[in-house]
């Protein structure tokens, strides 16, 4: 017999957790008076039977840094991965909703998603530099992609070494191993190797959790030069890192986006007790 007691209502983010629900998210107004580069909408993900994002829905502005936070296993990554379709390769992940990247969606049967994976641009945790010279790392987007004139591989090996803001430390050296680097210009020049090809979008999953503090300052710096010029999503486990470094902050629990709104709004006046807790250290 089909019981018609209607389901509890959710009110917070731990009814939405305790009854297996979505939750609808706290979006600050702020948020829709800029240009969308990526938008999402009703996005879910499951791992197997597990479900790892829940109805999903925010807008990335373009041209601007957007932090993604929350306890470790909340789904920012899985989140991230998704924008550029890593998460493809588990046999056993299923997706639901959309991604429009530029109003083109990113999981069209159509698409290519090599050619994907050239206008969305991403930075991982440790870096991961190809056992090859500087220079061959930087440019190998554009030997994949079948570019072979000289004067175009230089130019770009230079202007993305530039953007990376590691031209000068590695301008002598671009015929010697990457290897040779240390661990921050590593990560320097994997970003590099990133923006080589001019992605529409930037991905970072905790680019600075593997790095001393004078590597991270260098990155955060480097985070604030190219803003504006690529929109940039990065992961961080560290509050402080968000609010230096993005212009708009999405907080997700479990599974759910929370909170999403401009950083100053999301760390001084939120609008949810969750958020408020959250940012200031008395959970997670």
């Amino acid at each position: 017999m089909t019981s018609n007691t209607p389901k509890p209502a959710v009110r917070t983010v731990q009814d939405a957790v305790d009854t297996n629900a979505s939750f609808e998210t706290e979006t600050h107004s702020d948020v829709a008076d800029h240009e969308s580069v990526l938008d999402i909408s009703k996005f879910s993900l499951w791992y197997g039977q597990a479900r790892a994002l829940y109805d999903v829905s925010m807008s990335i502005p373009r041209g601007k840094v957007t932090a993604l936070i929350g306890p470790s296993g909340c789904g920012k990554s899985t989140l991230l991965r998704s924008v550029n379709r890593l998460n493809d390769l588990v046999s056993i992940v299923r997706t639901e909703g959309e991604m429009m990247l530029n109003n083109r969606s990113i999981y069209d049967p159509s698409v290519d998603v090599i050619s994907l994976r050239k206008r969305v641009g991403m930075v991982f945790q440790k870096s991961n530099p190809f056992p090859m010279s500087i220079f061959e790392n930087v440019i190998y987007p554009l030997r994949i992609s079948g570019e072979r004139k000289k004067s175009v591989l230089k130019e770009t090996c230079e202007r993305a070494l530039r953007s990376a803001a590691i031209w000068d430390e590695v301008k002598d050296r671009l015929n010697e191993s990457a290897l040779g680097l240390s661990g921050g210009q590593q990560q320097r020049l994997c970003i590099a190797r990133a923006v080589a090809v001019e992605p529409e979008v930037l991905l970072m999953d905790e680019p600075c959790s593997a790095l001393d503090p004078i590597a991270t300052a260098k990155i955060e710096e480097l985070i604030h030069d190219i803003a504006g010029r690529y929109t940039v999503l990065i992961v961080t486990h560290n509050m402080q890192q968000a609010s230096r470094v993005s212009d708009f902050t999405a907080f997700m629990y479990l599974g759910r986006l929370v909170e999403y709104g401009t950083t100053s709004q999301i760390f001084q006046t939120p609008k949810l007790s969750e958020t408020e807790q959250y940012v200031t250290g008395r959970f997670g």
